[in-house]
């Protein structure tokens, strides 16, 4: 929800950019407000690209168990990390008290 909230306030601060640029009227703001809602969307979008969800589903056989435990902090579960030597990617999983280790 929060996510929501802030690329709408990147979108109006992009817009409000370019009204500025294309009226003249704000122009002295143009610079702030372009910068702001570039930095805003951008950082939100590069944010749910390079951090994964957890997920509850098992990874696919060719994924191996690093053996890396940790508490999610926005979920509070145990997370187990999985890693594709393949691809060089990263899966992580909620287990279920113990049950996810293999």
């Amino acid at each position: 929800m929060l996510a929501v909230a802030l690329y709408v306030l990147g979108g109006l601060l992009l817009l409000g950019a370019l009204a500025a640029a294309l009226t003249g009227v704000l122009a002295a703001l143009l610079p702030s407000l372009l910068v702001g809602g570039l930095l805003l969307v951008l950082g939100l979008a590069i944010e749910r690209w390079r951090y994964k969800p957890v997920r509850r589903e098992r990874p696919d056989p060719r994924w191996k168990d690093t053996g890396e435990r940790f508490v999610d902090p926005e979920s509070g579960q145990l997370t187990a990390v999985y890693f594709d030597p393949a691809r060089g990617e990263r899966h992580y999983l909620a287990e279920d008290d113990g049950a996810g280790r293999r």
